[in-house]
């Protein structure tokens, strides 16, 4: 968390704790920082106070947006959505539930290699029945940026609403829900230095938005629960710092982004993932044959590198990456990813640190690999 958010949510613990449904006097004081901070909410996103409702996350954002577009088209007879086959699992589960419980049918957009879907995908997959097209702002494990505009003009000259998870987004990239023609957004706290536990949907101003928790009146009858008020001054104020501080906070992401790539793509046998134009300022998603990622992970914790890996092999499954294997890389291959993730809190000297310790562990894991041993000797065709 970032210093300034600290500091903004600490006096809700103890001076300004009261129930922002309460009348009395402490209750108000909570209420007017609740709406001082979704009215920074919205200035940030381009939007309305009035269509920023507060959840606990991103995955909650999403499940609520898909889950009203879905039950309220389907009461118009129309029961079909269209994603993308490399969407967050927050949003690939709840369409899988409502297609295996519920009888709705989703077409799932193929990615091309570079990690991108086009507008004229999303345009020829529309029907007389779609009733929403829900796709990533920016992919959360390659880092690739979707064409939101473009997207949000078909599905508007449709009639369709259209969700995205921003989730990566927010604080990152310019983000503004009226330019983009964005109907529905989700956000989450936690991936622009804000507290984790906390997060928000936007709902355009017009549209319908289904209650996914019921109880009281809180969020506008639309998310019944107290408020978590510390939480959400703290991402209102994290919120704020970052996209102030975006235009030097990306220069400086790039560099190190670049400059690590740049050493990395050296390696023999490695790829970069994703599209360079079209991508995230702070993310690096590469594969190196005949490792597995979990290993990769491990070595370099053991370096001080905090990094995570495409591959679920930590979770207890073996499979690759889902976003791996849409963009069209082979089991093998997505196996070896690892992702690298930045902020502005990183520096020069952490840079050079992954330079130093990648190579070494990609290294010492290829000479224990069996694999790589077997490629090498010509028995196994290279892949990368």
């Amino acid at each position: 968390m970032s210093k300034t958010a600290i500091e903004a949510m600490l006096p809700f613990f103890d001076k300004y704790y009261g129930n922002p449904s309460s009348l009395y006097e402490l209750g108000q004081a909570s209420k007017e920082a609740l709406e001082a901070a979704r009215a920074d909410i919205a200035a940030c996103l381009g939007a309305e106070p009035s269509e920023i409702y507060f959840t606990s996350c991103g995955s909650e954002s999403d499940n609520q947006a898909i889950r009203s577009a879905a039950h309220l088209g389907a009461l118009k007879g129309k029961k079909h959505i269209i994603s993308t086959a490399f969407e967050h699992h927050a949003v690939l589960h709840t369409l899988k539930r409502l297609e295996k419980e519920e009888g709705f049918e989703v077409t799932l957009l193929d990615v091309h290699s570079d990690g991108l879907v086009t507008a004229a995908q999303v345009k020829e997959a529309i029907r007389p029945d779609t009733c929403l097209v829900t796709i990533m702002f920016a992919n959360n494990e390659i880092g690739t940026v979707q064409p939101i505009k473009e997207i949000g003009e078909i599905c508007r000259a449709a009639g369709v609403p259209f969700h995205t998870d921003a989730v990566q987004a927010v604080g990152h990239i310019p983000v503004n829900v009226k330019e983009q023609n964005i109907d529905m957004l989700s956000l989450s706290a936690h991936k622009f230095h804000g507290p984790k536990g906390t997060g928000a949907l936007y709902c355009r101003k017009g549209m319908r938005l289904l209650s996914f928790i019921d109880g009281g009146a809180q969020e506008r009858g639309k998310r019944a629960g107290t408020e978590n008020v510390a939480e959400i001054v703290a991402m209102a104020a994290a919120m704020k710092e970052a996209c102030a501080n975006m235009p030097q906070n990306s220069a400086k992401l790039v560099k190190l982004r670049d400059k690590i790539i740049a050493e990395l793509t050296k390696i023999p046998h490695s790829r970069l993932n994703g599209s360079m134009e079209h991508h995230l300022p702070g993310t690096i998603n590469m594969c190196f044959e005949g490792i597995e990622g979990e290993g990769l992970l491990l070595h370099l914790d053991d370096k001080g590198i905090c990094a995570s890996s495409g591959s679920a092999c930590t979770s207890g499954s073996l499979d690759p990456s889902h976003v791996l294997l849409a963009i069209g890389l082979p089991h093998e291959v997505a196996h070896g990813s690892l992702r690298i993730s930045l902020s502005e809190y990183n520096t020069e000297e952490d840079a050079d640190r992954i330079i130093k310790a990648v190579p070494e562990v990609v290294e010492y894991l290829r000479n224990m690999s069996p694999v790589w041993k077997e490629l090498e000797s010509g028995e196994r065709k290279h892949l990368i």
